[in-house]
């Protein structure tokens, strides 16, 4: 009786050695006394005790924070830059078998690539491009660990913070172009206005009634004030006729 009940005690300790369940969004690399024999899931998987080891894996997208990096872009900005990197893996076996830790490596990875490509940058393509250099460092990322078995989704820069001296600088920058477009505003209105007054002027040159009529309508506006003084320029022109007869 007690041989019994220790071979079932035995069984079932095999049993629970022996099945494993895997979600739909997990993967079991199977090793077979220490040798790859395959990828099994999801659903019931059954291995044989002692003899077989499995490693889950998951493979829904993986969210990793890159720390604040020290960056000197080209034009010897010292900024601080730090990300967040998207990505999932594709091939359960690659990411256990080529690499120890895949996600401290991808992290290492992603420190150094954020490094390397923002230092190929100056300040303003840093601020004006995001886009464009988080395309850039996911491109490179993917190709490096692809032979992990990885998939990097995207690169996302998250914040660049910039020392007290560089930001009163942009400040003042940012000032001088805006005072520098506010002047070429005011001269092309000047231009402008000069244009068209000298059209307004040849205008009335060629037609002598138009300058009479202009100055009568001018009259009349200033009749309307309450001033009891009035001073009117005389143009010769209105007055010439009289003179010659």
């Amino acid at each position: 009786m007690n041989f019994i009940i220790v071979l079932v005690v035995l069984l079932l300790i095999l049993l629970s050695l022996s099945v494993r369940v895997l979600n739909e969004y997990e993967r079991g690399v199977v090793f077979t006394l220490g040798r790859f024999t395959g990828v099994k899931g999801p659903g019931l998987v059954i291995l044989w005790p002692v003899v077989q080891k499995m490693t889950k894996v998951d493979l829904r997208i993986i969210v990793l924070d890159v720390p604040k990096q020290d960056v000197i872009l080209r034009d010897n900005v010292s900024v601080k830059v730090n990300a967040v990197v998207y990505f999932r893996i594709v091939d359960p076996a690659k990411a256990i078998i080529q690499v120890e830790d895949v996600f401290q490596a991808t992290s290492q990875l992603a420190q150094t690539t954020l490094r390397s490509v923002l230092g190929q940058h100056e300040m303003d393509d840093l601020l004006a491009q995001r886009d464009k250099l988080n395309i850039d460092i996911q491109r490179i990322l993917d190709q490096s660990t692809e032979q992990w078995g990885i998939k990097v989704a995207n690169v996302e820069i998250k914040q660049v913070d910039l020392d007290e001296s560089m930001i009163r600088a942009m400040a003042k920058q940012a000032e001088a172009e805006r005072t520098r477009r506010a002047k070429v505003i005011h001269a092309e209105g000047e231009k402008q206005a000069a244009e068209t007054l000298a059209e307004a002027a040849a205008l009335l040159a060629r037609e002598p009634g138009a300058i009479q009529l202009r100055y009568l309508q001018t009259l009349a506006d200033i009749t309307t004030d309450k001033s009891s003084t009035i001073v009117f320029p005389l143009p010769v022109d209105l007055i010439r006729p009289f003179l010659q007869k």
